[in-house]
């Protein structure tokens, strides 16, 4: 049986997260992926969680407290801005053991709520929010106009 841990991430895991990013966003430029990193670490307003199976790296989220979630009554709201788990680790409890991690973070920096966001055609994702509690708040599309 495989043994999950979740932990907060450090500078050391920066190869690993960066892939993890990649894997959410492949389209992405990896200047774009890498830039903020060092920031989110040394926030406080942010949490990257890594969970690993048996030691090895294999998923991980990154949560920030935002003062305005979509659909939410409070805040600050725990975000949850990035969430990831390998091929092979999808269909174990990993997925919600890194949101639960992030939510317990969300609730001692004081918030009462969590959201999040996917692209409408993420079905996966939509998926795997349900199956964790969460309800979906509205809809969005984003225009843009180049000028």
């Amino acid at each position: 049986m495989t043994e999950i841990t979740i932990r907060r991430a450090t500078h050391e895991d920066k190869s690993e997260w960066f892939r993890m990013r990649k894997g959410i966003w492949p389209e992405a430029p990896d200047e774009y992926l890498d830039f903020d990193m060092d920031e989110i670490l040394a926030s406080s307003r942010d949490a990257v969680f890594m969970a690993c199976a048996d030691g090895r790296p294999a998923g991980m989220i990154e949560a920030r407290l935002r003062e305005y979630g979509e659909g939410c009554e409070t805040s600050p709201v725990g975000y949850i801005e990035g969430w990831f788990v390998d091929e092979d680790m999808r269909g174990t409890s990993m997925a919600g053991d890194l949101v639960r991690a992030a939510e317990g973070w969300a609730r001692k920096n004081g918030c009462s709520e969590m959201a999040s966001d996917t692209w409408l055609d993420n079905a996966a994702s939509i998926r795997a929010h349900y199956k964790l509690g969460y309800e979906e708040a509205e809809r969005l599309v984003h225009f843009v106009k180049r000028l």
